[in-house]
């Protein structure tokens, strides 16, 4: 009876996290392309962080804020991904990346977006995503988890572990520089 009760608990509980992450995909993709500004290392990144948050999803305290548990799983991943790249050797490859230079497109979109939206993010996300990519990625990753996905500061603390007062530091010094690196896109196209 046990064994049952438990099998019954778990098959709940996987379904549960599969209903959590349909529902948030579209955010931890996005959070994994901002951090990373490359479509293939987004994908492998949120791909990642998605099969970790099922490893541990019995950690999760069911009635909690999924989306804030599963960004934290994406930055932390990131984090790791780039302390574990910056130890090994660089390696050149002589390939083109495959969709460089394009659009990020969301990740499994549930509905198709008109045109309009369509021509708007292809006009604005290019130009957004190259200003935040010359963003220091300590100020990055708080910028996206506050202004990009509604992220509480208190909240964004908890994600990257840090104290209140620093991320309140690093989103004020983000946005001045996102802020300068995007003036410099509009005085560059003449929109200033």
């Amino acid at each position: 009876m046990g064994i049952l009760r438990r099998t019954q608990s778990a098959g709940y509980r996987r379904r549960e996290f599969e209903r959590l992450a349909r529902q948030h995909q579209r955010d931890v993709y996005n959070a994994a392309r901002r951090l990373t500004n490359n479509i293939a290392d987004a994908e492998d990144l949120a791909q990642e962080a998605l099969i970790k948050a099922y490893v541990s999803f019995d950690q999760f305290e069911s009635g909690t804020n999924f989306r804030a548990w599963m960004l934290k799983i994406v930055t932390t991943t990131h984090i790791s991904r780039c302390r574990k790249q910056s130890r090994q050797p660089q390696t050149i490859t002589w390939e083109a990346e495959e969709g460089e230079g394009h659009p990020p497109r969301p990740w499994h979109r549930s509905a198709e977006p008109t045109p309009e939206a369509i021509i708007v993010e292809q006009q604005l996300d290019e130009p957004v995503q190259e200003a935040l990519a010359q963003v220091p990625e300590e100020f990055r990753g708080a910028i996206i988890l506050c202004d990009m996905f509604g992220l509480s500061y208190r909240e964004v603390a908890e994600v990257l572990e840090v104290p209140l007062g620093t991320v309140r530091s690093r989103i004020c010094r983000g946005r001045r520089l996102l802020s300068k690196h995007l003036r410099e896109y509009a005085e560059k196209h003449r929109y200033l």
